[in-house]
């Protein structure tokens, strides 16, 4: 037996698992011609001077291991959701923290529901875990069918998550429907609303989460500074969660998981100042999503709602010939292949050029 014929087993589940695709950093057309990523649903403003301030002075500490509790970054959040404290539980991005929550309630072979099309690492996260993912489609109009998502609920069921805004499709949830969908569902299912998009939101429809999530003791609420608050490579989010379930999560977490350097970003973009400035780029952007939806409309794109920082063109199997007419052009999309293409609200320059290939995609 040669050393080639030895290797450690590996769990089956790995070879059938779907790889996570990040968004294509953007490549030069030309010299003279910029090129813009709009693949990841970044912010495109750089840091506010603050926050970088306390990126800076983060820093001269890295030799020392960041606060395991990350208190003070919990005691900001706890006090501008006007929660407590206890309620709260920060980890490197939510996408981890929602990795810890199938962890902390699904053992082999339970199931977790979710809308499809929706977040990519959905299905990851939950067979990751060894749990069974239960993809439920999206209405035509690109929604979650709540009242199929309820009625796929069985015995076997620990978790349902809902995205709200749908990533990457873009419209959210509303209150009567979610109201309605929670009454239907266990006491004993865990709900997690992900509201990785809430700042965008514009929606009056949609439900105030952390009012709603005060009446649901089975409702988790996912958060992040990666969109609105533009902290996307320091990798923070956190969980919104009754004790018994914020308590598992903290069991769960990976110890040290959120750098000083993101507590402190973080804390820093929740300052009554550089907070409001932020959110006033995030009107900037709302703006802009609004103008490039009208645009497209009229150029005949049946867009859904969007409520996100992105507008979804569900081109079918014309995707990928649709990202390549962009790339080609400068922009850099996120094609989802044989579904359709995702396009972040970026500068407006990256927003008219993707205006000219729909325009010219039409054709």
């Amino acid at each position: 037996m040669t050393a080639d014929d030895v290797r450690p087993r590996l769990r089956a589940v790995l070879a059938a698992l779907p790889r996570y695709v990040p968004g294509r950093p953007a490549a030069e057309p030309g010299l003279d011609e910029p090129a813009y990523k709009i693949s990841s649903n970044e912010n495109p403003y750089p840091p506010l001077p603050s926050v970088l301030d306390a990126i800076a002075g983060a820093a001269q500490s890295m030799n020392r291991y960041p606060d395991m509790a990350s208190l003070r970054l919990v005691g900001a959040v706890a006090d501008r959701l006007g929660i407590p404290a206890e309620c709260v539980v920060p980890g490197t991005g939510s996408v981890a923290v929602l990795g810890h929550l199938v962890q902390s309630v699904c053992d082999e072979r339970d199931e977790v529901i979710y809308a499809w099309r929706s977040f990519e690492a959905y299905p990851i996260v939950t067979q990751v875990c060894g749990a069974r993912p239960v993809p439920v489609p999206l209405t035509p109009d690109a929604r979650h069918d709540l009242a199929a998502m309820a009625a796929a609920v069985t015995e076997r069921t620990r978790m349902v998550l809902v995205c709200s805004p749908n990533n990457p499709t873009g419209p959210a949830v509303h209150t009567e429907e979610l109201e309605s969908f929670l009454d239907r569902v266990p006491g004993d299912v865990l709900v997690v609303l992900d509201e990785a998009y809430v700042e965008f939101v514009r929606d009056e429809k949609v439900p105030d989460g952390v009012e709603l999530w005060r009446r649901r003791p089975n409702l988790a609420l996912l958060r992040t500074f990666s969109k609105a608050y533009g902290l996307a490579g320091l990798r923070v989010g956190y969980a919104v969660a009754h004790p018994p379930v914020a308590d598992a999560l903290r069991a769960t977490a990976l110890p040290f998981g959120v750098s000083t350097i993101a507590q402190e970003a973080a804390i820093a973009s929740l300052d009554l100042v550089a907070e409001a400035e932020l959110l006033e780029r995030v009107d900037a952007l709302v703006a802009e999503r609004e103008r490039v939806l009208t645009a497209l409309r009229e150029l005949g794109w049946p867009i859904p709602d969007a409520q996100g920082n992105f507008v979804w063109f569900a081109l079918g199997d014309q995707t990928l010939e649709f990202a390549a007419a962009c790339a080609s052009s400068g922009v850099v999309v996120r094609a989802f292949a044989e579904d359709g293409a995702r396009c972040t609200i970026a500068e407006r320059e990256a927003n008219d050029r993707l205006l000219a290939v729909a325009a010219e995609f039409q054709r």
